[in-house]
């Protein structure tokens, strides 16, 4: 026997449903398909202070300059992730924290990171210098992009490898955006 009520859980719960799926599917903490993982990767070595030289834009980062992260070990063996950033037009520092761990081999450098709660994302080393100075790092697909490194600038060539890798993987380079990090006026 239908009834209005009856109808109404179906329909509310097929919306749940939908809406927890597509979340879900927002969430993914694989590489996307075809991008190579760094493999040997050393924790260890990645750990400490990275500033962001460039990323594709998102809402999260969205006006910030003179990013940096920092990455240190928990008491439990995953990572404590703290991101930073310059609001100009606040006139104000941005902080959050985050916590990954490996979605597999620790040897290999594919983490998912969350600063929400149970919700993860890929973060996938893609790109490492053999000293740990610099890094390209993707998401859960293509629209996700870091590069990091150690300094502000790159070294000589390093930019243009990392661009080739990028554009090779399906990356549009020409959405980066090259961090500021100069000095704060006072």
């Amino acid at each position: 026997m239908q009834t209005p009520l009856l109808d109404r859980l179906r329909h509310t719960l097929a919306l749940l449903l939908l809406a927890s799926g597509a979340l879900l599917a927002g969430c993914s903490s694989a590489p996307p398909a075809g991008v190579s993982v760094v493999t040997p990767f050393d924790v260890n070595r990645y750990l400490g202070s990275w500033l962001e030289v460039a990323r594709l834009d998102h809402r999260f980062e969205r006006g910030l300059s003179r990013v940096s992260a920092n990455y240190s070990l928990n008491d439990d063996g995953s990572v404590k992730v703290i991101n930073r950033g310059y609001n100009a037009e606040k006139g104000e520092w941005s902080e959050a924290e985050g916590r990954a761990v490996f979605t597999g081999d620790a040897n290999t450098g594919s983490l998912k990171v969350s600063f929400f709660g149970p919700f993860y994302g890929g973060y996938h080393v893609i790109a490492l210098d053999p000293g740990y100075r610099w890094a390209m790092v993707i998401g859960p697909d293509l629209g996700y992009l870091w590069i990091l490194s150690r300094e502000a600038h790159l070294p000589p060539g390093v930019r243009e490898r990392l661009l080739a890798q990028a554009a090779q993987a399906g990356v549009n380079t020409a959405e980066l955006i090259w961090v500021d990090h100069s000095p704060l006026p006072r």
